[in-house]
């Protein structure tokens, strides 16, 4: 860690992040939810599964994803505080311990060395204060609890320095060397096995200003960026009741929160509840950095534990307002903020953002009866929503129909509608004789003679229950 930050300064941020000091420093605090591993021995690392809840309890009381918080401790010094001999690990630029902690006057340097709860602290103190940084980008509209939106407060953990840009100024190509880069790349390793790519940022090289043969600092010339790839909040934060969906196929549900237990197999997109707080992997030696939750199917049959890697929290379909082949606009509910989908087969016909409360109308074309439209969202980490499908209903009347001349003679009323629809003759408001409409919308409908001079009314209903002008003939 090359980063040089004062503590004064350090405590500021904090305090603008809305967190006191005695939140973010109080070091008896989080290592309390670790006693279970018993104490730390000194000049000994934690077991691993020790080392993991130190991490991950430490990142959540400063309001950190623990995945960012793991990976950078991973990329500094791989998880470990003390060489193989006892002594204090100590990079030649002076990086202390575990995080790695350098050029930090307002930290006690011999409680750095010896004291992994003092160097994890102060860890996540330095990370924390570098997202306060107002010099950094941000993402639009993201919030601390996505992992994307520490990219530059990891980079700046290690320095805003040229060899750290995102991306090469000669070549516009990706710098996967940089810090920030190497500690995402461990993150989806560890955190999410493989199995999830992080969102992107459109970077440009308009977007930073350096000289490469210079060590000054990067100078951001864009300071807010919008993502259009999925973002992905830390799966730390579950609660107990919570609907999760399983990310991948063949997702293994343990009978024991470790590898080593049996399992069933999962399908994608099946559906678990949160039964409780997640657990560390029951063997204190084992290099998972996930943690597990207990979960059980929604329909009860299959309990267990599931790795945080293979698990997102379930978004609802949105609610969606009946349509009919009238409407030119279509309404419903889903998140605030939400962006709404409108599609009829593979073409997208309407778009717009759910408000405030969820409300949502976007204009769409008029639409055939009978047409099936899926409506979904993207919420606000750009996640699609499993989509509702709603079927445009008839809310159009049939033509009035054709009636031929009737006479006085005649035993039936005939004429042209349109096609399968039922046919009623009145006189009057009274029924005088049913029948339907065939393929080609010709009908002959069987009634009493009626006398010279009685009006003969002719409607008909459409399968919807539409109902057609009323046609009128004067018996001849």
């Amino acid at each position: 860690m090359k980063s040089i930050v004062l503590r004064t300064g350090l405590l500021t941020g904090l305090i603008l992040l809305g967190w006191s000091y005695n939140e973010a420093s109080a070091a008896s605090a989080w290592p309390s939810k670790c006693v279970s591993y018993g104490e730390i021995k000194p000049n000994q690392n934690p077991s691993l599964q020790h080392m993991n809840c130190l991490l991950t309890n430490a990142a959540l009381e400063a309001k950190i994803p623990p995945e960012v918080v793991k990976a950078v401790a991973t990329q500094e010094n791989g998880w470990r505080q003390f060489d193989g001999n006892g002594q204090p690990v100590v990079s030649k630029d002076g990086g202390i311990g575990l995080m790695q902690i350098t050029n930090q006057a307002g930290y006690d340097q011999q409680k750095l060395k010896y004291d992994i709860y003092y160097n994890i602290q102060a860890g996540v103190e330095i990370l924390s204060s570098m997202y306060q940084r107002t010099d950094l980008p941000k993402i639009k509209g993201a919030e601390p609890e996505v992992i994307e939106n520490w990219y530059f407060p990891v980079m700046a953990y290690n320095g805003t320095k040229p060899m750290n840009s995102p991306l090469y100024q000669s070549t516009g190509a990706k710098n996967i060397n940089a810090y920030q880069e190497k500690v995402f790349a461990l993150l989806e390793q560890n955190s999410f096995l493989g199995s999830t790519k992080l969102g992107q940022f459109p970077f440009s090289t308009a977007d930073f200003e350096y000289d490469p043969n210079s060590n000054k600092n990067i100078v951001f010339k864009k300071m807010e960026y919008t993502l259009t790839d999925q973002m992905h909040a830390s799966a730390h934060l579950l609660q107990t009741g919570d609907q999760v969906v399983v990310t991948g196929d063949n997702v293994k549900l343990r009978s024991q929160p470790s590898t080593s237990s049996v399992w069933n197999v999962l399908a994608k997109n099946t559906v678990l509840i949160i039964q409780g707080n997640f657990s560390y992997d029951q063997s204190a030696s084992s290099k998972n950095q996930f943690v597990w939750y207990p979960v059980k199917t929604v329909d009860q049959k299959l309990a267990g534990y599931i790795s945080s890697a293979y698990i997102m929290k379930k978004l609802d379909a949105p609610s969606v307002d009946p349509v009919d082949d009238n409407d030119v606009s279509l309404s419903g509910k889903a998140p605030a903020g939400a962006t709404i989908q409108i599609m009829n087969g593979t073409k997208l016909i309407g778009s717009t953002a759910a408000d405030a409360n969820g409300y949502f109308k976007a204009g769409i074309p008029v639409q055939k009866a009978g047409t099936q439209l899926k409506v979904a969202y993207k919420d606000k980490l750009n996640a699609l929503s499993p989509s509702t499908t709603i079927t445009v209903t008839d809310k159009t009347a049939p033509s009035a129909p054709k009636v031929n001349v009737i006479t006085s003679k005649d035993k039936v009323v005939t004429g042209t509608a349109e096609a399968n629809t039922l046919v009623y003759v009145k006189v009057g408001s009274t029924i005088i004789g049913r029948g339907k409409t065939d393929a080609a919308g010709k009908f002959s409908v069987a009634v009493p003679v009626q006398k010279a001079g009685t009006k003969v009314g002719v409607v008909v209903q459409d399968s919807a229950g539409n109902y057609s002008p009323y046609a009128v003939r004067v018996v001849g």
